[in-house]
């Protein structure tokens, strides 16, 4: 039998401190500020079904138990990760039973609500459209893809943000006020440390420095220092999901720093994205992507030094070979720009899925055979290296219909201004041969 006297094991720091009252929450408060969406929701007594987005350590839990206090409702957390249907089906008969016993409406909360799959969002679905449930769900992953569109229709989706180095100091502040550091001395470089460790995440930071706390008493310590920090905490890489929105807006960040020429970014969010455990060769990959999406043949160059720090790697591997990624991303950054290339492939893609089979012209034709021959396969054709500056003038490429077809419009930067210059040649030898055979 379970010792009812016995003492409950000490809450973590971060429990202990969670706040009970939106005036007591640090952060986000262009969603509880005066006149902001949670705030009035609370104020005006409206509760509604809505989605919390953002990252871990910012306040999605306490915002939905706030909010279920605020509005009086009963209040079930269930967690996608552990839950399934059959816990569904209980949180819609246990708000039944508060409904009819107590008169009072129930909030369910599903927690990493993107870990459900069609089915397990859809089982609560009816019961959010009859107002049975308000359904409050929190994400890491952008719910535009994790979250059903019926569901996302008949939710607010509110976007929470990381906490800033202020909000972070002023969390410390709370701790240090309510004696949670059991009279020990934080220096400016410890909390500095901890600040920048935390990366925005609350939670994360609140545990560090219980962390640095159990460790200063077990050494008898009574100031805590940087260096300190450094012997005993396990100091983790920064935020960074390999498969979440961290990772595409980081990579989106690279490639658009690279695409606007700005090696400083472009070499900032290679790094970021290498510091928070990015596969090296992804990037590597991306890169090459790059040098031919948005460079193309304004310097041919930019390909070969993507795909040599992509071989470098393979044969220097981490942390060496990153340093050959990172310059080829400088140069990449620097190299003249064109998406003609790019541009004009998905012209001629697009032209091609709308339109017909259109046969070879018979000039171009090959003609291996007698039959072929005597029906004129390749018989008009002109061998351009026997023609005046080794170019067929007036000669056609293209199926009939599509003579003056031009998807290829180089740029003027870098090499392709040369490359535009030689078809603006070409173009009037064609026109010059046209006009004389008219």
């Amino acid at each position: 039998m379970a010792d009812l006297f016995a003492a409950e094991p000490a809450k973590p720091l971060a429990e202990a401190l969670r706040p009970d009252n939106l005036d007591a929450v640090i952060g986000q408060q262009h969603l509880i500020g005066p006149g902001k969406p949670l705030r009035v929701a609370i104020d005006s007594a409206t509760p509604h079904s809505m989605i919390l987005w953002g990252p871990p350590g910012v306040g999605k839990t306490t915002l939905a138990r706030i909010l279920a206090k605020s509005f009086e409702a009963e209040f079930i957390p269930v967690s996608a990760v552990l839950a399934g249907v059959k816990e569904i089906r209980e949180a819609v008969e246990r708000a039944h039973q508060v409904l009819a016993q107590y008169g009072r409406r129930t909030i369910l909360f599903v927690d990493e609500v993107h870990r459900f799959n069609k089915s397990q969002q859809d089982a609560f679905l009816p019961f959010v459209e009859s107002g049975l449930l308000t359904f409050i769900g929190a994400t890491t992953e952008n719910p535009s893809f994790e979250v059903n569109s019926a569901l996302l229709s008949r939710a607010q989706v509110y976007v929470l943000t990381p906490l800033s180095a202020e909000e972070l100091r002023a969390l410390f502040e709370r701790v240090r006020q309510l004696g949670e550091l059991d009279g020990l001395t934080v220096d400016e470089s410890a909390l500095e440390t901890l600040v920048g460790y935390a990366d925005g995440d609350g939670r994360r930071f609140l545990n560090l420095i219980e962390q640095a706390r159990t460790a200063a008493r077990a050494r008898k310590a009574d100031t805590i220092d940087a260096a300190f920090l450094g012997e005993v905490l396990s100091l983790n890489a920064r935020r960074f999901d390999k498969g979440g929105d961290a990772f595409y807006d980081q990579i989106s960040a690279l490639h658009k720093s690279v695409r606007g020429s700005n090696p400083d970014g472009a070499l900032y969010w290679l790094t970021r994205m290498l510091d928070g455990g990015a596969d090296p060769r992804y990037l590597a990959r991306r890169l090459v992507r790059m040098a031919w999406e948005d460079i193309g043949l304004a310097d041919p160059r930019a390909a070969r030094v993507a795909l040599d720090a992509a071989d470098t790697f393979e044969r220097l591997g981490s942390p060496e070979g990153e340093l050959a990624l990172a310059q080829a991303a400088i140069y990449l950054a620097v190299a003249a720009k064109s998406n003609a290339g790019y541009m004009a492939y998905n012209a001629v893609r697009a032209h091609i899925r709308q339109d017909g089979s259109r046969p070879v012209p018979v000039h171009l034709r090959n003609a291996p055979t007698r039959l072929m021959k005597e029906l004129g396969y390749g018989k008009e054709y002109r061998y351009a290296h026997d023609e005046p500056n080794a170019y067929a003038a007036g000669e056609t490429y293209l199926p009939d219909g599509l003579e003056d077809q031009h998807w290829y419009n180089p740029v003027d930067r870098g090499l392709e201004a040369k490359i535009q210059e030689k078809l603006a040649y070409l173009r009037k030898l064609d026109q010059d041969a046209k006009k004389s055979q008219d």
